[in-house]
């Protein structure tokens, strides 16, 4: 028994020491494969390769090496995916490994067409725009010139539709190149070169000429951009929500009769197409107090001397996208500074809607929950029976962009039918600013049968419609909310704080009305 004890003894021991043994190896081996590809990362290692006569020499004079912050960019952070992403970094690094040594040692370096390999079509092969926004995730830094914003701001509304790499505008700051000229840049609304403005035969001369009160096509001058205005009728209607209306708050009653005079609205909210085009006209370059800014007599202000917002801290449209999404993050004097760039720009009264207005027209006649047919009880994720049955999804979806079908993401009007008016997303897609500051008791101390009202007194603004985030209780016809102007601006690093942008706040944004002109209302 002794000696059967003594060799499963020494077995188990043989056992413990190979695995031991095992383990050191194999330690060892991923230490050696790692240290390997650590040298072979490195600046030197590359140059044994990559035998371009001038590679190392304009990359040495590159910006990326001279520059005044002093951190040199090394070849993997631009020709390899950034490290965070460990499949694709060295699935890349194996991939074109292979191929430089079996070109260096199979080709003759004399045969080969450098020129070629210095053009944009080929370097936009090896540089993946991922490396980039690694290192440059603020695309608006303080020192960047106007053009140079204007040219960002094109790249980050187009980046997918035109297949824009960051390279494509930069080709010379990772290799040097005197003659280099930021050629892809030509045309972009806004921006010049060598004194050279972009062709203009596509920008409208004058605005929308309106004399019958009938839907049109805004016009802005200056630019390529237009978007569709709703001729809203006058009328009078319920505004508020009764106690029996589920998910009824407190600052939605009483219920009470509210007259409305004829407006035009936008079809859509506020786009990014249109944000960037008073951004690109107006853009500031110091920062107003906001004190100073909500009193001055912006009305007083000619076109051309209208102070628009500084540059965004980092991407404002969250990385979804531009064009015809909602503009979003702008503050509420962003927004009111818009409508004057607007009016001025075309000779009309273009403003924020006031919350009845917004409300008369997102009802579109109708005295329901929700302007389409459906129970908030049934939409909603909220209740007991929730936990048990799924809400319903069906016709909800159909009008409104909210938490259910949004993918935590704005999205473009299309995706939704209009309301009884022929407006877009006035419920979801992203809160709407209106010109009444909020007061939860506002309703209690508005008369009955008042006509076009507005609250002016409040330290908030009234924001209606929920957001693309909201559940269905939340974007009902006359569910109300407001700013938290503070709270949304908690992480914003600039001091002063921006009073154009918010740091802390993405799903909001607004859309425009006109006010008609008398003589319209009389043809």
């Amino acid at each position: 028994m002794e000696t059967n004890n003594l060799r499963k003894n020494r077995a188990n021991k043989a056992k413990v020491f190979l695995l031991l043994v095992g383990f050191l190896f194999g330690v060892g081996v991923v230490i050696a494969l790692y240290q390997t590809s650590v040298y072979f990362s490195t600046n030197d290692s590359c140059t044994i390769c990559h035998v371009h006569p001038h590679a190392h020499e304009s990359w040495q004079l590159s910006s990326h090496v001279n520059n005044k912050s002093g951190v040199m960019t090394n070849c993997v952070d631009c020709h390899l995916p950034p490290q965070n992403d460990t499949w694709s970094h060295y699935t890349a690094k194996l991939k074109l490994g292979v191929r430089d040594v079996w070109s260096y040692l199979t080709k003759d370096t004399a045969d080969i067409n450098w020129e070629m390999k210095s053009d944009l079509e080929y370097a936009i092969k090896y540089i993946p725009n991922e490396s980039c926004k690694a290192c440059h995730q603020n695309i608006f830094p303080e020192e960047l010139s106007d053009d140079g914003i204007i040219a960002h701001l094109h790249y980050d509304e187009n980046e997918t539709k035109l297949n824009l790499q960051c390279i494509s505008c930069h080709l010379d700051v990772g290799h040097y190149n005197p003659n280099y000229s930021h050629s892809q840049m030509v045309g972009i609304p806004g921006y010049s070169e060598a004194g050279k403005v972009a062709d203009s035969t596509s920008l409208y001369k004058e605005s929308a000429t309106v004399t019958l009160f009938v839907d049109y096509t805004e016009k802005i001058p200056g630019t390529s951009i237009s978007f569709n205005m709703v001729a809203i009728p006058g009328g009078t209607f319920k505004m508020g929500s009764a106690k029996s209306e589920p998910f009824h708050r407190a600052d939605e009653g009483p219920v009470h009769n509210v007259t409305i005079s004829p407006f035009f609205m936008a079809e859509v909210e506020t786009t990014w197409e249109q944000y960037w085009a008073f951004y690109a006209s107006t853009m500031s370059e110091g920062r107003t107090p906001p004190e100073q800014a909500y009193t001055q007599n912006l009305e007083a202000v000619d076109v051309d001397g209208i102070s628009g917002p500084t540059p965004p801290f980092g991407f404002p449209d969250q990385g979804w996208g531009g064009d015809d999404r909602p503009a979003i993050t702008m503050t509420h004097y962003a927004a009111e500074v818009f409508c004057l760039w607007l009016s001025k720009k075309t000779g009309k009264n273009y403003r924020l809607p006031t919350e009845a207005e917004w409300e008369y027209a997102a009802r579109g006649k109708t005295e329901t929950p929700y302007f389409f047919e459906g129970n908030p009880m049934k939409f909603s994720d909220y209740g007991f029976w929730r936990k048990l049955f799924p809400a319903k999804t069906d016709n909800i979806s159909s009008y409104v962009i909210y938490r259910k079908n949004s993918y935590n993401r704005s999205q473009q009007p299309r995706v939704v039918e209009p309301n009884p008016f022929g407006l877009k997303n006035t419920l979801g897609n992203v809160m709407e600013y209106t010109a009444d500051r909020y007061d939860p008791k506002a309703y209690e101390k508005r008369s009955d049968g008042a006509i076009n009202p507005i609250v002016i007194e409040g330290d908030e603004w009234v924001i209606r419609g929920g957001n693309y985030a909201s559940d269905a209780s939340e974007v009902r016809s006359a569910a109300r909310s407001y700013t938290q102007h503070d709270e949304w601006m908690k992480t914003d690093p600039q001091q002063p704080k921006s009073i154009w942008w918010y740091s802390d706040y993405k799903g909001i944004g607004f859309r425009v009305v006109c006010e008609p002109d008398s003589s319209i209302m009389t043809n």
